[in-house]
């Protein structure tokens, strides 16, 4: 039966177990995109969700006809996910986007980006046919983020009837970072994503640098950007791309919820004991480049070199969960976070006191117990797509919390005014700021705390999907 209301996405909200008898078994999917639209589509029972098969028990189930309702998985062949996903969206697109580049040694963009490229074509393609064997006529189809960028247009050629929305969960790259691709990768990079009716974006300030980039020459059929969208004249007509900032929050029910389940307050009491009634600064974060960790424990050691007072008074609770270990860059940036945190115990620790507590696990019941009990929580990302921990936190942190927030986090245009905000790259602004944050009154705290949860719920999942799905109905 054909969809009305059809997503697509790199992850699914499943995924698959292949046990030693051979049997099957599906299991919900991780991650934060996944949590958020899972919830939205729960109102939208007739969707379906397609995505690719991302482990050999994934391709097993598709190859056994093994399906779920609602979701369709694609059964790429793995050496071409891994060109498109490891070698282009993880390598390329995102370093891009987040301005990651060392560009003395990166990028360089040889025969094997090439090959890789066209892999990424082929793997976006698998997704448009996919979509357009599926979508009912006129249907609303909405593309999840960077590694499906190219899917608009290809669907739009193969299905122009159709509706459709993209919604890039990270930064735009700038025109500089963009110029530096390859002027034919730039164009149609920039042409797949005009391909869509409407592209969605967390903040004002990413959906504008759509636009510039848009704009940057004639080749993509450009002729006029205007403030919220971009007319062009692509797919054979004249056309406008609606651009649209929709900040992601957090569904406050649900999430309090999660953080009061038996199994978080077991770990909180196990952290509280550790903790042993100090005062507590909170980050959780993948070891991802973007997330700016290794400078957060730099300003943490500037914090009780400068402000020795705060010595065995303080610790700090840093989940720093592995990231995309099969890259070298990432692996080396894992390290790196551990060796700093173990010289920084080395430095400052007691018989008594850890200044640092680091878990390499991606536990996300002890990350529930740990925002409870953050009196500061940091998140200080040189450029991000939305940091919604810096949203979860407030909202279920038990004594209120201070937020140190980077001027790079895609929730700072939000919380601004209620954060201590701090330039990512400034190490001394930064500790100087968790100094305030750790020695704010009570009071201030929790009034702060009160309005950064409100703003942090003011667009939960299900009503920052609804909001675009309508909006490309409309």
């Amino acid at each position: 039966m054909a969809s009305q209301v059809l997503v697509a996405a790199n992850r699914g909200p499943l995924s698959y177990v292949l046990a030693a008898d051979g049997g099957l078994s599906a299991r919900r999917g991780g991650g934060g995109l996944v949590s958020g639209l899972s919830a939205a589509l729960a109102q939208q029972p007739e969707a379906l969700w397609i995505c690719a098969a991302l482990s050999e028990a994934d391709r097993e189930a598709v190859r056994r006809g093994v399906a779920e309702p609602g979701v369709r998985m694609l059964d790429i062949d793995p050496t071409v996910y891994d060109d498109a996903y490891n070698g282009i969206a993880n390598s390329v697109l995102w370093f891009a986007h987040h301005h990651l580049y060392d560009s003395p040694r990166t990028p360089v963009f040889d025969a094997e980006f090439r090959r890789q490229w066209a892999s990424y074509v082929a793997y976006n393609r698998a997704f448009a046919q996919a979509l357009a064997e599926e979508a009912a006529d006129g249907a609303c189809v909405l593309v999840q983020d960077y590694h499906l960028a190219l899917v608009p247009g290809q669907l739009r050629e193969l299905r122009p009837d159709l509706r459709i929305g993209h919604f890039t969960h990270t930064p735009w790259a700038s025109p500089d970072f963009l110029r530096m691709l390859p002027d034919d990768v730039r164009r149609e990079l920039v042409g797949g994503m005009l391909g869509a009716d409407r592209l969605g974006f967390h903040t004002r300030e990413w959906a504008s640098g759509f636009i510039s980039g848009a704009a940057m020459d004639d080749a993509t059929g450009v002729a006029e950007p205007q403030q919220h969208g971009v007319f062009h004249t692509g797919y054979g007509e004249r056309r406008f791309t609606e651009v649209t900032p929709y900040p992601l929050g957090v569904d406050a029910d649900e999430l309090r919820a999660l953080a009061h389940r038996p199994e978080v307050d077991d770990k909180l009491a196990g952290l509280r004991a550790e903790v042993a009634g100090r005062k507590t600064i909170v980050r959780v974060d993948r070891t991802e480049l973007s997330k700016n960790i290794l400078r957060g424990l730099l300003a943490y050691r500037e914090l009780l070199t400068v402000h020795p007072e705060w010595r065995g008074r303080v610790v700090h609770l840093a989940s720093a969960y592995p990231s995309r270990q099969d890259l070298a860059v990432y692996r080396a940036y894992t390290e790196s976070v551990a060796e700093l945190a173990a010289e920084i115990n080395a430095e400052f620790g007691t018989a008594d006191w850890q200044p640092v507590l680091v878990s390499v696990q991606d536990d996300f019941a002890r990350s529930l117990a740990a925002y409870r009990l953050a009196d500061v929580a940091l998140v200080n990302p040189v450029r991000d797509g939305m940091n919604l921990v810096a949203k979860e936190i407030p909202v279920v942190s038990e004594a209120g919390c201070a937020l140190v927030l980077s001027t790079g986090a895609g929730a700072y245009a939000e919380l601004r005014e209620d954060a201590l905000t701090v330039n990512p790259y400034d190490v001394t602004d930064t500790a100087e700021a968790l100094h305030a944050a750790l020695s704010m009154p009570e009071a201030e705290r929790a009034e702060r705390t009160k309005r950064l949860a409100a703003a942090a719920t003011a667009l939960p999942p299900a009503q920052w999907f609804t909001a675009q799905l309508a909006d490309l109905r409309g």
